[in-house]
């Protein structure tokens, strides 16, 4: 008995966490990117600005990398907090066409996350990334600096598309 209201319990923690990890508007009015490859988009990313959250508070010179091993999609995000190294290796999925920029990424499996690309430069030089809710944003760029002039193209795009730019951060970098 003891041990079905444990595991009740857990259930029920488990899907208060889960779903409140959902609230916030919902990004299904912005489409992802078309004509995603994968292949394209592994190697190394620099984050140039994000909404704040937890998980990445007081982080500086954060880069996300993503490699092929064994089949699967590696994530390795990494920075430095307070002088030290921190990183964490999750894992990413395609979420279903191959050729629209959505992937599912768990950094605390079994949970899956959604991982949507909602702008792509065409020679893959710099993204921006969300979720299902505007909670999460991302610009991420393929070298440590962004020109001024193509940030705020993109800040202005976010603000056109419903998320709050008045809170983004923007992490150093080198």
């Amino acid at each position: 008995m003891l041990k079905m209201i444990f595991n009740t319990l857990l259930f029920a923690s488990l899907l208060f966490l889960f779903t409140s990890c959902q609230s916030g508007k919902p990004t299904k009015d912005i489409p992802a990117v078309t004509n995603f490859k994968l292949e394209n988009y592994l190697g190394q990313w620099y984050e140039i600005a994000r909404l704040p959250h937890s998980f990445e508070r007081n982080i500086d010179y954060v880069t996300a990398t993503y490699t092929i091993r064994k089949g699967r999609v590696i994530v390795i995000n990494q920075g430095r907090k307070e002088g030290k190294e921190v990183s964490v290796q999750g894992y990413a999925r395609l979420k279903d066409n191959p050729h629209i920029g959505e992937l599912e990424v768990s950094f605390f499996r079994p949970f899956y996350g959604d991982y949507r690309i909602i702008e792509l430069a065409p020679d893959y030089s710099h993204a921006v990334i969300t979720s299902s809710t505007k909670n999460y944003f991302w610009i991420l760029a393929r070298t440590s600096k962004m020109s001024p002039e193509l940030q705020q193209q993109l800040i202005a795009k976010a603000k056109a598309w419903g998320f709050n730019i008045e809170k983004l951060e923007f992490p150093k970098q080198k």
